[in-house]
């Protein structure tokens, strides 16, 4: 498999589906959150568009991602799509698909230990700057 010949919205496509496993398996699992309701308002400061391209900028400027990744962040951000966009700006949705293709891109090269590392950073980084 060759993740960097496959359309940049496809993996960001993919990255979605796996960082929303990600998401549900910590409040499950970690945070023992069990009823759905609770489940849906939780996860909403993990999975916005505004969480991750924030996340980004700040993995970015701190130098915790590899030239390669940042790489592959960018080319992601840079896809054009024709969805349209609600609740944030093109921007933001820009940015939020390069981190999406840059999990989709690192699972399908099956990089575990990695998306694990990304993924502690990525709930410290919401842990830290949520508004609860």
């Amino acid at each position: 498999m060759r993740p960097e010949l496959i359309n940049p919205l496809a993996l960001a496509y993919l990255g979605d589906s796996v960082f929303e496993v990600f998401v549900r398996n910590y409040l499950i699992v970690e945070k023992n959150i069990t009823k759905p309701d609770f489940l849906q308002k939780e996860a909403i400061d993990f999975v916005s568009a505004k969480a991750q391209a924030a996340f980004m900028k700040e993995v970015i400027s701190c130098g915790f991602l590899s030239e390669e990744e940042i790489g592959i962040y960018k080319r992601g951000r840079n896809a054009k799509s024709t969805r349209t966009i609600k609740n944030t700006s093109v921007i933001v949705h820009n940015q939020s698909s390069g981190f999406e293709a840059l999990i989709g891109h690192l699972y399908l090269l099956q990089k575990e230990e990695r998306l694990k590392e990304i993924f502690e950073m990525y709930k410290e980084f919401v842990e830290k700057n949520s508004k609860n």
